[in-house]
């Protein structure tokens, strides 16, 4: 029995390490293939969030979570290898290493807590659901937490009477919203696929 306890606790420790290192790689191919049409870096770490959130509870969803914003912070931030991000980080530091965690922490959480609590549906229906969970609710954190940082948006970002909505969900965060919402959909039954697989060694 301890034996067996112990089994497991090695191979969650292994799954949870090999997800944070194809986040961490995952973003920044992310960063370092940038597509013209898209407004800010896209964000490719939605599926294997999802994914360990499923898997591992979401305890490990607001892990990787932590891992996907920390390295926003870090690598666009910080650095400043996005224009965009590294502005926010510039005027309000704090604001936005917070945007940047809770939202993707968040997003992590839900497709978790999504999985381990709707079993009453079909799986696969219940699979899509944590996986599109992951692009909407970091979207949305997003979009709110930017109204308070108004000023920096209003002195770099906007002009011509833009409003600060229509640049967040049109010009900012809509293209990129759209695509990892796709991206999430597409690869929904893979995720299932891998789910069935590690589920049913586990149960061996």
């Amino acid at each position: 029995m301890i034996a067996s306890k112990r089994k497991k606790s090695v191979l969650y420790m292994v799954e949870l390490a090999v997800l944070t290192a194809i986040v961490l790689v995952l973003q920044l191919a992310g960063i370092a293939v940038r597509l013209p049409f898209l407004a800010t870096p896209v964000s490719l770490v939605g599926i294997p969030i999802a994914l360990g959130a499923m898997l591992l509870g979401p305890a490990a969803g607001v892990w990787l979570g932590f891992v996907f914003g920390a390295e926003v912070v870090i690598v666009l931030g910080v650095m400043g290898q996005d224009p965009f991000t590294g502005t926010l980080f510039q005027d309000h530091p704090i604001l936005t290493t917070l945007l940047c965690l809770v939202k993707a922490m968040a997003a992590g959480l839900a497709s978790g807590l999504i999985f381990k609590y709707m079993k009453k549906i079909p799986d696969f229906a219940r699979v899509v659901l944590a996986s599109l969970a992951f692009p909407v609710v970091n979207t949305g954190i997003f979009i709110l937490g930017s109204y308070t940082m108004m000023d920096t948006f209003q002195s770099n970002f906007l002009g011509d009477g833009t409003s600060m909505f229509y640049f967040l969900v049109i010009g900012c965060a809509g293209l990129n919203f759209i695509f990892e919402f796709a991206i999430n959909a597409v690869f929904s039954p893979s995720i299932k696929r891998i789910i069935d697989i590690v589920s049913k060694k586990i149960a061996r």
